[in-house]
């Protein structure tokens, strides 16, 4: 596959705020007016796509996909706008698949960033067209009043500067209730990452929510494991490590998994309870996981906070060592 890697943001530079699950009504205004503030410190001016901000959602808080898929065809038409974030995440946005163009895609490269359910997005796009996409912050987590800099400097390292991305972990982290009182917080010192395979990996980065993920398999939008594949997967507090189990042994079983070379987790948050030992376990008994170079409670995931992550770009996983490229 030709991968077509997009051109960096520079000051001055619009970004389009697209809605592929749920949309602004959601999203607190205190939380809108500080990612805004937090984009023009960065000299980016926000737009928002017609039905990101449209209040009239159906009964499931959601407008319908061809008007979803209609706002991000029309952000990449737009000459004007040079990257596309998500509002937030949800759940449906694999209802919108068949409404893309992917090749007027193809043809207008740009920055196509968010995370969680949108996962099915930026792993399709990438698939389609070649298009390294951004595992990374939506509008809303860019709106977090205290715990953010880690967020958006290693999101400006991905977006703005080289795209080259020398990870180290968060000094702390947090699974609170953030958006209902931003001057109440709650964060935990982190560990570090958690080295469940020791070896050195690198290739192809592929993945992102592991559930959303699956949800592709089977379709002609669930990107190839290429040659040298590194994988990338996360889970919400939903998911208990028998969820998990069950998942990543499903995606272990696909035909061309034997490409990947290494494994990425993300961190999970406090109600999943899942622990160390526990994905230890189950790397010892999924055998096509067992010899797998893997490293997890990486700073990325439903806790924050967020590293950015290009989907379909360069990953290296040396012991507890992580390299990014775009």
């Amino acid at each position: 596959m030709q991968k077509i890697v997009p051109e960096r943001l520079k000051a001055g530079d619009e970004i389009r705020i697209v809605a592929p699950s749920r949309g602004i009504k959601i999203i607190g205004k205190d939380v809108r007016e500080i990612a805004e503030k937090r984009f023009a410190d960065l000299g980016l001016k926000v737009t928002y796509a017609t039905n990101a901000i449209d209040e009239n959602f159906d009964m499931l808080g959601t407008t319908s996909p061809e008007k979803r898929a209609a706002d991000i065809m029309e952000a990449f038409k737009d000459n004007k706008v040079k990257a596309i974030f998500t509002m937030i995440g949800g759940f449906n946005s694999n209802q919108i698949l068949p409404y893309l163009d992917f090749e007027v895609i193809k043809q207008n490269p740009k920055i196509f960033c968010g995370f969680s359910d949108i996962t099915a997005l930026l792993d399709a796009i990438y698939a389609k067209t070649g298009l390294v996409t951004f595992s990374g912050p939506h509008l809303s987590s860019i709106g977090m009043l205290k715990g953010c800099e880690y967020t958006i400097e290693n999101m400006v390292k991905m977006l703005m500067k080289d795209g080259q991305n020398e990870v180290v972990p968060s000094a702390e982290w947090s699974d609170d209730l953030w958006f209902i009182d931003q001057e109440k917080r709650e964060f935990i010192k982190n560990e570090g990452y958690w080295v469940l395979n020791e070896g050195k990996a690198e290739g192809t980065l592929l993945g992102g929510n592991l559930g959303t993920f699956n949800l592709l398999l089977g379709t002609e939008y669930r990107p190839a494991f290429e040659q040298d594949t590194i994988l990338f997967v996360e889970d919400t507090s939903e998911a208990s490590i028998f969820t998990f189990m069950r998942n990543l042994t499903a995606l272990s079983y696909q035909p061309d998994f034997k490409n990947v070379k290494g494994l990425i987790i993300g961190r999970f948050q406090k109600g999943s309870k899942v622990t160390r030992d526990q994905l230890e376990y189950i790397l010892k008994n999924v055998a096509p996981l067992s010899k797998l170079p893997a490293v997890a409670n990486v700073d990325f995931g439903h806790s924050t906070p967020l590293l950015t992550l290009p989907v379909g770009g360069f990953a290296a996983i040396y012991g507890d060592k992580i390299r990014l490229k775009a």
